[in-house]
């Protein structure tokens, strides 16, 4: 579980984070939507440790951030993994390389034992046969699933994702949503997805945050977003061509 207390972060005169409070539970894919502009990347990095927050606490299952020394910090931070948009996979690496990459480069484990790991993620994200293929080999969507088994092979208990299903067609997103929902489920792990994709709030929102202008705007479930009388959500969601059919089959029905 991670809770963000009255997280407040700046750059000079602009003020991004102003007085965020919420938290993302353990075993639940957490959803940040909101506009450009929003706060929904700053907030991200504050949490992944990438910016300082000016003042505010993130806590890691209880633990406050800000308050651990630096070897205590970098203990967090191996028990985070990250999907990033563009998969940023190493190009002359193989799939396999790629994957055990974490591995190497954060553990002891042997040769053999890193590749046993690599081969249970790859199994998990259905890659059978991938291993040694480069990422120019193989599509956008298999590309994303390797991201995903690099990001989880370490076993971690946080897993952000920075718009997931960016660049895909409909269909192999939503493989990726249901991929992502089912390791959260799976590995208990506290999952935080950025997006903008709606067709992700509808199928895997479990929670979603929506900010507006550095604030909490509204905080609910897939189920309740529909319902909101929130008019900042509802301009928002229903700008999407998708939740205006959805809103008007539930109108009929």
């Amino acid at each position: 579980m991670i809770e963000v207390k009255d997280l407040h972060k700046g750059f000079g005169d602009i003020k991004v984070l102003k007085g965020l409070s919420t938290s993302f539970d353990q075993g639940k894919t957490n959803l940040i939507i909101g506009q450009s502009g929003s706060g929904k990347t700053v907030f991200i990095k504050c949490m992944l440790g990438l910016f300082q927050p000016d003042s505010g606490e993130i806590f890691y299952s209880g633990t406050p951030y800000s308050s651990l020394d630096f070897d205590q910090q970098r203990e967090i931070r191996e028990k985070i993994g990250m999907v990033f948009q563009g998969s940023a996979l190493f190009d002359s690496m193989t799939v396999e390389e790629n994957i055990s990459f974490p591995l190497r480069m954060f553990t002891k484990l042997k040769k053999d034992e890193i590749r046993d790991r690599a081969n249970v993620v790859i199994d998990r994200v259905n890659l059978e046969n991938a291993n040694n293929k480069l990422p120019s080999e193989i599509s956008g969507g298999m590309q994303k699933r390797v991201a995903i088994a690099r990001a989880i092979v370490n076993n971690p208990k946080y897993l952000f994702c920075d718009e997931p299903n960016s660049g895909l067609d409909p269909r192999t997103a939503t493989v990726i949503d249901n991929l992502i929902q089912e390791i959260t489920q799976e590995y208990n792990i506290t999952t935080i997805i950025n997006t903008h994709d709606m067709n992700s709030v509808m199928e895997i929102g479990d929670k979603i945050v929506f900010l507006k202008e550095g604030h909490l705007a509204w905080e609910g479930d897939k189920t309740q977003i529909f319902k909101t009388d929130n008019e900042e959500v509802t301009n928002f969601v229903y700008s999407s061509n998708l939740f205006k059919m959805v809103r008007e089959a539930q109108n009929k029905s």
